[in-house]
């Protein structure tokens, strides 16, 4: 098929799309989010005065217990290791086993000290892994591990205002895109700028912890991941191991737990047996439990566990002290009905009903609202102040009214809370202000000597212009780009993967090749790397070129996976690898100028 006749058959769908736009509406409907799968970045301090700090590394041991609590349905992880630059990063992970989540982990456990550090470096690396792989349907965010003030190399010139203005910036993009910054301050020396961190959690709506002992990690990572998830920790007494198995009731209080996660906190050896609520004794590992285990605790994940009474056995080594902590995990959101109105007066009151939803659907348990309480939380924005006004709870759902008190704007959610979790709706505005249009008007029939002037006709011919102007630009375009050229060169080497081998660099001078340019014409058109012949190179701006990745292969730059496909701009002097799948090959690739 022509070039033409492509570009041709690409314009017809949109078009059809812009003619039928008119015909299109689009309704307002306030429904409940189904349960929100997650994209961290967990940004890790390894300069080298964690040496001291936390010797015995359960800064990582909580990090990898953090990974083991996530499910293996879609969450994504990626890891920062930095000081006062990047030593290792891992691009967004999708976690779909548990050979993923022992992929981070190991990862995790290859991390090297290093001199130095800047916190703005961390911060600012984990905005850009976000940014180049999150998922717009998942809840980002950012941990960060940190043991003392910045500490830069003298001959590096990089000063403290620098790292400032980088890390107002990344603060900005961070609640500019919603991803609220947990971060963690290890004060084992005293010296921990305890403020600072609080403002980036502060001003990223994240929460900022603190500890003078790396051993409250653990527990500090589950908090963090419980209040992440609108979770909350259910309290397990801690107890002393006596040698012999104890046991540790478990109680799961409805069939809309998702999963249970047990963690158990400790630097020797346990060993642990399950019963369900009938009595009978569950294998760990099985189809409905796993286990994961590290040098620091066991973690023990219930996946749709029965509703009633667990017996968890627990066996230490004699006198060693055992904390566990129980984060249930539910398929539960909190929905909102929508208002009447948006527009009320001073005096008129605002009826408010919310409800559970499980599955997209209306939550009709009663159990399940038996044991909950909920708070209408109003907040005025033109003094900032919040009330919050107990609901009643009516069985299946819960209703409160608020009376207007002022002529100011407001927002109003509604919590949701029991023992295990809560919930929030999302936020609504209405105003109480005079001359407010935040209601509609009803439509006023229209009469023959009042019809508007027909408009559809003039649209539907102005948009048939742009069309036909459109398609001409993009003809014009392609034929401009068909005969473009390159400038520089690539320099490639190849690694055997079984042998560790490596080609010596070969130089592929650009400037003969006009428009596009594969990957595999460069590789001689060599059979057995008959995969890359969807790896494309095209010419660009400022001397630049820009990669298309369309085959299965995995590129990464800098150690950071990269998404190609829809084109990926290389300027001189960067460096990508290409991982191939159907051989054990890597190629590595330079662009110069």
């Amino acid at each position: 098929m022509s070039p033409f006749k492509k570009i041709i058959q690409k314009l017809i769908p949109v078009a059809v799309a812009i003619l039928l736009l008119p015909f299109y509406s689009i309704t307002n409907v306030n429904a409940a989010q189904a349960s929100s799968q997650i994209d961290a970045v967990l940004v890790l301090d390894v300069s080298n005065s964690m040496k001291t700090s936390d010797p015995n590394n359960i800064g990582n041991e909580a990090m990898k217990m953090f990974i083991d609590m996530l499910s293996e349905k879609g969450d994504q992880v990626g890891i920062v290791a930095y000081t006062d630059t990047i030593q290792r990063e891992k691009a967004l992970l999708e976690i779909k086993s548990q050979e993923d989540k022992d992929n981070l982990k190991s990862f995790i456990d290859q991390l090297n000290r290093g001199a130095y550090t800047d916190v703005s470096v961390g911060v600012k690396e984990a905005m850009q892994i976000l940014e180049d792989g999150a998922d717009p349907d998942h809840e980002p965010m950012i941990i960060v591990l940190a043991d003392g003030n910045n500490d830069f190399d003298d001959n590096s010139g990089r000063t403290q205002a620098q790292s400032d203005a980088d890390m107002d910036k990344a603060i900005k993009e961070a609640n500019d895109s919603g991803v609220p910054i947990y971060t963690i301050g290890l004060n084992a020396d005293g010296k921990l700028n305890k403020e600072a961190l609080a403002e980036i959690s502060d001003l990223t709506d994240g929460k900022s912890f603190s500890t003078n002992t790396a051993d409250d990690l653990p527990q500090i990572l589950s908090e963090i991941f419980a209040s992440h998830l609108e979770l909350n920790i259910v309290p397990v007494d801690s107890f002393t191991a006596n040698g012999n198995y104890q046991d540790v009731k478990i109680s799961v209080p409805n069939s809309n737990v998702l999963e249970a996660n047990i963690s158990i906190m400790s630097d020797k050896p346990v060993e642990a047996k399950l019963f369900d609520p009938s009595g009978q004794e569950v294998s760990i590992p099985s189809d409905k439990v796993l286990r994961s285990e590290s040098k620091s605790y066991s973690l023990i994940k219930l996946l749709t566990p029965a509703e009633g009474d667990w017996t968890l056995q627990v066996k230490g080594v004699n006198q060693d002290k055992i904390d566990i902590n129980l984060i249930f995990n539910y398929d539960l959101s909190l929905a909102m009905d929508p208002l009447a109105k948006a527009t009320y007066s001073k005096g008129d009151t605002v009826q408010i009903n919310s409800y559970l939803v499980s599955g997209g659907q209306k939550l009709g348990d009663k159990q399940q609202y038996s044991n909950m309480s909920a708070v209408l939380l109003v907040k005025d924005l033109d003094t900032g102040t919040t009330t919050e006004i107990p609901m009643n709870n009516a069985g299946d759902h819960f209703e409160s009214t608020y009376k207007i008190a002022d002529e100011h704007d407001y927002e109003i959610k509604v919590k949701a809370e029991e023992a295990s979790f809560f919930r929030e709706t999302d936020a609504v505005n209405i105003t109480a202000k005079p001359n407010a249009t935040g209601q509609t008007t009803p439509a006023q029939p229209v009469g023959e000597e009042d019809r508007p002037f027909p408009l559809l006709p003039v649209i539907f011919g102005v948009i048939g212009l742009a069309v036909l102007l459109a398609a001409i630009y993009f003809i014009l375009r392609y034929i401009k780009l068909a005969n473009r050229g390159f400038v520089g060169q690539l320099v490639i080497e190849i690694r055997d993967e079984n042998t560790g081998d490596k080609t010596s660099p070969q130089y592929k001078k650009l400037s003969t090749f006009k428009g596009s340019l594969k990957l595999h014409q460069l590789l001689q058109l060599a059979p057995e790397l008959k995969e890359t012949e969807k790896i494309i190179f095209k010419p660009s701006n400022n001397d630049r070129i820009t990669l298309h990745n369309g085959s299965t292969c995995t590129i990464e730059k800098s150690g950071r996976a990269i998404q190609a496909d829809g084109g990926y701009e290389l300027k001189s002097g960067d460096r990508i690898m290409v991982s191939l799948q159907q051989v054990d090959k890597t190629i590595f690739i330079e662009y110069l100028i």
